[in-house]
């Protein structure tokens, strides 16, 4: 008689706690309210795309980087973003009537932090090109999309902006950057 290795699992009726990931979920909810520390954490394991949001200003690049970025409707074609309402860089951006949307390839990690900062040149050793109306593309990103911001709605300790998309350019075989429990990651086919 051959004994498994693994019991076999109860039937659906006797198990109390659906399981998760191969094992019971055990923790049971407690009804507080999250702290923002525990937040950040349980945002962060869900893996995001880095965009970096761009447009000229005073004849130099502005931009900041967003992993809030979420595709809104096909027709008309928007998307929409979310920005700190502690940004210094946003209200720069706000005026610009076009703005570039870069999505980052897999090795602009250190482009991705120094768009987060809050200090020094963000550009810095990085290639773009501005459009005629001034939106700021990144060079080696994987997908460029020019827009003008549609609607700014309030969402809370951020902003939401709904943007209108103007153009698109995808570059087949550029892998993006992603962005998962703070740190950059790249991705792996699943066979």
């Amino acid at each position: 008689m051959v004994t498994p290795a693994h019991p076999p699992n109860p039937p659906a009726a006797a198990s109390a706690q659906p399981p998760t990931a191969g094992r019971p979920h055990t923790e049971q909810p407690t009804g507080a309210e999250p702290n923002a520390a525990a937040l950040r954490q349980a945002f962060g394991a869900y893996p995001t795309g880095v965009v970096a949001l761009g447009a000229l200003r005073d004849g130099e690049p502005v931009g900041l980087a967003v992993s809030s970025f979420v595709s809104i409707s096909l027709e008309p074609p928007m998307v929409a973003v979310s920005v700190a309402r502690t940004s210094t860089t946003w209200p720069r951006l706000t005026q610009a009537p076009e703005l570039g949307l870069s999505v980052l390839s897999h090795g602009q990690g250190a482009l991705c932090r120094r768009l987060a900062s809050r200090e020094g040149d963000r550009f810095d050793g990085t290639g773009w090109q501005a459009t005629p109306e001034g939106a700021v593309l990144i060079h080696d990103a994987a997908l460029w999309l020019t827009a003008r911001v549609s609607a700014v709605y309030d969402g809370g300790d951020h902003e939401i902006v709904l943007m209108e998309l103007l153009t698109v350019e995808l570059f087949p075989g550029v892998e993006p950057l992603v962005f998962h429990t703070s740190q950059f990651r790249e991705l792996t086919p699943h066979g």
